[in-house]
């Protein structure tokens, strides 16, 4: 606990006419937090297509996405799964302050978890879990739920802006141990040394440092970060991936086997592997991912073209 993030404390500062726009949309989303879900859903598909006209390279940036991930895709199948993701770009606003301040009896009605087997036979093995959770739009919300069958402990970037840091921080660690400071890599070792259940996010191009390029999808050289296997190879854990989807009464939390293996492969073909599971996990419910980020933006010196280039 000692390399825990100490919570922000609310200070008299944030009632001043400085924060009283980040006021008005914490009651704005407040109010519609209490809607029912279907409610919910029907006014986050409509701000999704307003995210989609006032930033609409991003829409551009999600059907390339799709169109590189999965070349078998045609137009209208692009067009119809980029529809709908973003829907659930606009949903996600609304889900994060349904993370954050949903009562707990109403989190616990809306979410189902499946393969808790796994987490249960790595701690009964006396190991930690690294759950390698990948960047689904109701990732917020889910991280809220998971914390009810297990409470888990993840990294924490601290917001920019005061207020909203206190209110972030807050609403994420109402289920959960605690957080820890995304640069702190030896906190999150012991937590796992620990038998601890954490969360990491494997699945986003960081940049070319600590990456290598395999293949995700239809893209041969993606840069995937090496650091999820400096997690699997120092700590006494057991690496599963954790998904969370929409379901019609919610959302499901799945957990999927172990992939102990990973630990004992050299790099490249460790991170293939976990690409082409990734990949698998994505196909069961692609409207679901966040494709608005360029996925694919880093690109290998001795083919350093943009993929995006046409956008």
């Amino acid at each position: 606990m000692a390399a825990a993030i100490k919570a922000p404390k609310f200070k008299l500062s944030f009632l001043g006419p400085k924060f009283w726009p980040v006021w008005l949309g914490v009651f704005i989303l407040y109010m519609i937090t209490w809607l029912p879900l279907p409610v919910i859903r029907a006014i986050g598909g409509g701000t999704g297509k307003l995210i989609a006209l006032i930033v609409p390279k991003r829409a551009k940036v999600a059907k390339r996405n799709l169109a590189l991930w999965n070349p078998s895709l045609n137009e209208s199948d692009i067009d119809a799964l980029c529809k709908e993701n973003i829907r659930r770009t606009g949903m996600a606003l609304f889900e994060t302050a349904m993370g954050w301040w949903w009562p707990s009896w109403r989190v616990k009605r809306a979410i189902e978890i499946e393969g808790t087997e796994h987490v249960e036979a790595a701690l009964a093995g006396g190991k930690g879990v690294f759950g390698m959770a990948l960047h689904n739009m109701n990732l917020e919300f889910a991280c809220r739920g998971i914390g009810f069958y297990h409470p888990s402990i993840a990294f924490y970037r601290k917001h920019n802006n005061p207020l909203v840091d206190y209110l972030q921080y807050h609403g994420r660690n109402r289920s959960n141990k605690y957080m820890i400071d995304k640069r702190n890599a030896k906190a999150l070792l012991a937590a796992l040394d620990d038998k601890e259940l954490c969360l990491y996010l494997p699945d986003q191009d960081y940049g070319p440092k600590q990456s290598i390029f395999v293949p995700f999808g239809g893209v041969k050289d993606t840069a995937t970060t090496t650091a999820t296997l400096m997690f699997i190879r120092r700590s006494h854990s057991e690496p599963m991936i954790i998904t969370s989807q929409y379901t019609k009464r919610g959302y499901k939390i799945k957990i999927y086997p172990p992939l102990s293996e990973l630990g004992e492969m050299e790099d490249t073909e460790a991170l293939t592997l976990l690409n082409k599971h990734v990949d698998a996990a994505v196909k069961e419910q692609p409207e679901s991912y966040l494709w608005m980020h360029k996925r694919f933006k880093t690109r290998p010196a001795d083919n350093p073209e943009s993929l995006y280039k046409s956008l």
